[in-house]
């Protein structure tokens, strides 16, 4: 990975759990890792070698600090609560295909969860914690989860939320979000969703 002078946000999609493989929606509820989940967790480990992290950050749900310990970065880590999933309220354990069989033509980056986050409050959320990560020096590892990612990475490039759902991530997967010209100006995705 080439070295920048600038800080890189490097975002990790936890590993795979049963309620990811089934596509149950998992924001609360606290899931172990699959067996191949810890696998490919462990992985991340000698894909990220030679980086050098000056900040580590990871949700408090016990996936992602599970993905976070296997890729041996746990002894570094702080817990950033601004990491959590979407709050999926009312649709938490269900697939998009049961939330849709009640409320057809349902998306959860356009019409948010009942009783849980809509779109506006994850995309402040998201802002809040740009803001913040914006201030430190170094590159910064995120562990957390599948849609919250990727509407970090929409903000990044500031992007609506809604097109947050163009931006798949697959479980223990690697994102890095930079700069091109080496300008914190000009804020770009590097690489995506990279397993």
């Amino acid at each position: 990975m080439k070295t920048s002078t600038l800080p890189r946000l490097f975002l990790f999609r936890h590993g795979e759990t049963e309620w990811s493989r089934s596509g149950q929606h998992t924001g609360r509820t606290e899931i172990a890792l699959t067996a191949r989940g810890e696998e490919n967790a462990r992985a991340l480990k000698t894909r990220i070698a030679e980086v050098s992290f000056a900040h580590v950050f990871v949700s408090p749900r016990l996936r992602a600090r599970r993905t976070a310990e296997l890729a041996g970065l746990a002894g570094a880590a702080v817990v950033e609560p601004l990491l959590q999933e979407w709050d999926y309220g009312d649709f938490e354990g269900l697939t998009t295909a049961q939330i849709q069989a009640e409320r057809p033509g349902w998306n959860l980056f356009r019409d948010g969860a009942s009783n849980g986050e809509t779109p506006t409050d994850v995309a402040a959320r998201a802002d809040t914690l740009l803001e913040r990560l914006l201030r430190l020096d170094g590159d910064i590892a995120l562990f957390s989860h599948g849609h919250f990612l990727r509407s970090l990475g929409a903000r990044w490039v500031e992007w609506p939320i809604s097109s947050s759902q163009r931006l798949f991530l697959a479980t223990a997967s690697v994102s890095i979000l930079g700069y091109e010209h080496q300008n914190r100006e000009e804020r770009v995705i590097e690489a995506w969703n990279v397993v």
